[in-house]
């Protein structure tokens, strides 16, 4: 150990049992830091994480942004479906029902979804999970389109 080394630290226990301090623990530049000091030093850290975290990059979104999810029906009449285009909510459940004399299908343009061939009055439902925009056609009449934005 060099003399200087040791002479400091003499002087810093002198000091401690002359002014009756706890044990304090003095840093090269001369800065005392006790377990206090550290303690309050360190706890701004964790919450400064904590409300950029929070505060950072989140959307902002009303109640009122974004339609309810549930269930929506779509119409197939007279070679079409109503409404043709069509916005609902993640975790909507849309029901497409045949009301034509002749026979349809609802197929994804993006093989998401596919129903069977469906007669008059028959139903074929999808249940929306991810937001994006769905177009489909009926593979029996290729001219009949509609879309379904989720949202």
């Amino acid at each position: 150990m060099h003399r200087q080394d040791y002479e400091q630290g003499k002087k810093i226990e002198q000091r401690q049992l002359n002014n009756n301090f706890k044990p304090r623990k003095e840093t090269r530049k001369g800065r005392i830091v006790t377990k206090k000091t550290l303690w309050l030093a360190s706890l701004p850290a964790p919450v400064l994480i904590a409300m950029l975290l929070l505060f950072s990059g989140l959307p902002r979104v009303k109640a009122s942004d974004q339609p309810a999810a549930g269930n929506a029906e779509i119409k197939i009449d007279n070679f079409s479906f109503g409404p043709q285009n069509i916005t609902v909510a993640v975790g909507t459940t849309v029901t497409w029902v045949n009301r034509d004399d002749i026979p349809h299908t609802v197929v994804s343009t993006d093989g998401v979804f596919k129903s069977k061939v469906r007669d008059t009055d028959e139903k074929f439902s999808y249940t929306f999970t991810k937001a994006g925009t769905y177009p489909y056609f009926c593979s029996v009449h290729p001219k009949m389109t509609g879309q379904v934005v989720v949202q």
